[in-house]
């Protein structure tokens, strides 16, 4: 069964035109149909269509359930932009199907890429979000420097309860691997840089705001794919009952 993003569920009975329109002209859904909603706010609702408009199709709500799937941790990542932004729009996707909460693009002193679309970005997490049947959706910060992120409320506090924060850089150094030093259960902050590397400058700001350096591994990673190893570790310690 497809399942439909729809916000602002609670106020209208309408799916917007971009779904009214996949659900009737693509899909030829028609009244009586059941489909399945997520309101991106942890809501999943069971529906039926009863005026299949193609573009304001009508739906009447037959359950709902709250607090779908939720995780009983916050996960933020703030990450460097890549060069090539496809590689930022394949974290953010994969990063979506395995669990984040909050993302923050930061410009780095060796970032080569300082613009992004958010609005394309924003329909990426949207469509990893369905695909991965989830009805929270990730929150998607406006990019900023380093530097104002490390003293932005979403760097200071994130979620409810203990919040660790952590950088991950390719400087020697005494270093832990993530799944040594993270705690089950805490909220996470995960600093990711770019293709570059943070600068010795940009460790040193992070570890003076209480970060803990981390190593994510023996192997050099990308960019995107070290925020992806940052989400799948914290996920996988999360929903393992062996450690």
């Amino acid at each position: 069964m497809n399942l439909f993003y729809v916000p602002d569920i609670e106020k209208s009975l309408f799916l917007p035109e971009e779904e009214s329109a996949h659900a009737v002209k693509v899909l030829r859904m028609k009244s009586g149909d059941n489909i399945r909603l997520i309101d991106g706010k942890g809501g999943f609702y069971e529906a039926e269509i009863t005026n299949p408009h193609p573009k304001h199709c009508e739906v009447r709500i037959i359950n709902k359930t709250s607090d779908f799937n939720k995780r009983n941790h916050y996960l933020h990542i703030a990450i460097a932009p890549t060069k090539n932004i496809e590689r930022l729009e394949w974290f953010l996707e994969k990063a979506t199907e395995i669990g984040i909460d909050e993302i923050t693009p930061v410009v780095c002193r060796f970032s080569e890429r300082k613009v992004i679309k958010p609005e394309r970005l924003e329909k990426v997490i949207v469509s990893a979000m369905k695909q991965s049947v989830k009805a929270y959706l990730p929150r998607l910060n406006d990019i900023c420097s380093f530097e104002e992120f490390l003293t932005s409320p979403s760097a200071l506090s994130t979620g409810e309860g203990t919040l660790s924060r952590y950088i991950a850089h390719c400087y020697e150094s005494e270093k832990k691997l993530l799944q040594q030093i993270y705690t089950k259960g805490n909220n996470a902050l995960i600093l990711i840089g770019p293709e570059g590397d943070f600068s010795q400058e940009e460790v040193n700001a992070a570890l003076q705001q209480n970060f803990m350096p981390i190593s994510l591994g023996n192997s050099r990673l990308r960019t995107e794919t070290a925020g992806v190893v940052a989400c799948h570790t914290i996920n996988l310690l999360e929903n393992s009952s062996l450690i």
